[in-house]
């Protein structure tokens, strides 16, 4: 048996019942983030450990991570390392592309086809390039936007009706807001029809839309809740994540300092936090 996963990096919860998420981590945080508050799984972890501790009744996370880009020297893990103790895996965003053909995202679209078929008792999340990346590996079509333009920072997502289940919301609320930093978009949820991970009378409901991305999150029962915005952004994390996409050249400084000017606006990343525990812990029996 392999030894468990990430050991040594874990958040460690006293609630009483609590779940153990795998954060499979997809990128590297800010230079500043990385030194005032960790990596992406670090910050996950803090922010659904705050979302457990104030949710009614509260509710507990446990969080391992695990880095996974091999080219910078990480690993993506194998399905025996992945033990019993492991109820939901979260992949974070990334600056890589999920449409890509580089030999790690091959092998991580493996490992959640391996995890899919022989652990039915895990749940997943993805957030930005992990909504992706699942959603590819359950047969969408993954791309940028043909225009090029990218949806940045604070951005309004109108909710189906699931989403308003899902959130917790009464049918007046119309829409979240998210913080979203991402070119690349899922064209078209998961299906039956474009993969065999998933038996014909699987359910495959989209959670919410904006003007720029059809495909804002997807929900399957008891197996999948994603996210194309980012729950975890505060107003530090998208200049920080701004300013990199800048220097990386993929955002001009025009388009950045507008999505900047928002960066501080209210957002419902608690709330979305909220609803992925949830998810976890196996309240969405409501939602079939």
């Amino acid at each position: 048996m392999a030894p468990p996963i990430a050991q040594n990096r874990t958040l460690v919860s006293d609630h009483p019942t609590k779940i153990r998420m795998l954060v499979l981590e997809t990128d590297e945080t800010h230079p500043d983030t990385q030194e005032e508050t960790g990596s992406f799984g670090m910050v996950l972890g803090q922010l659904l450990k705050k979302a457990g501790d104030e949710h009614e009744p509260s509710l507990g996370i446990e969080t391992a991570m695990q880095y996974v880009v091999e080219p910078e020297g990480g690993a993506i893990p194998k399905l025996e390392e992945v033990g019993d103790d492991i109820h939901a895996i979260l992949i974070t965003g990334s600056c890589w592309d999920a449409h890509g053909d580089d030999e790690w995202i091959h092998k991580l679209m493996q490992f959640i086809r391996d995890v899919w078929t022989s652990r039915p008792d895990i749940r997943f999340t993805g957030i930005c390039f992990g909504h992706q990346i699942l959603c590819r590996t359950l047969g969408s079509t993954v791309k940028p936007q043909k225009n090029g333009e990218w949806e940045l920072s604070h951005s309004p997502i109108y909710l189906s009706d699931i989403g308003r289940d899902l959130f917790n919301l009464p049918s007046t609320e119309k829409k979240i807001h998210l913080h979203q930093m991402h070119v690349d978009h899922v064209v078209n949820p998961p299906s039956p029809e474009t993969t065999e991970l998933l038996s014909r009378e699987t359910k495959v409901h989209v959670w919410g839309t904006s003007e720029h991305t059809g495909v804002q999150g997807v929900y399957i029962h008891k197996r999948l809740f994603t996210t194309q915005g980012h729950m975890e952004f505060d107003e530090k994390l998208v200049k920080r994540q701004l300013e990199m996409r800048v220097g990386s050249g993929s955002v001009s400084k025009e388009n950045a300092s507008q999505a900047a000017e928002r960066a501080d606006w209210i957002h419902d990343g608690l709330l979305v936090a909220k609803a992925v525990l949830r998810f976890f812990h196996g309240d969405d029996d409501k939602f079939k």
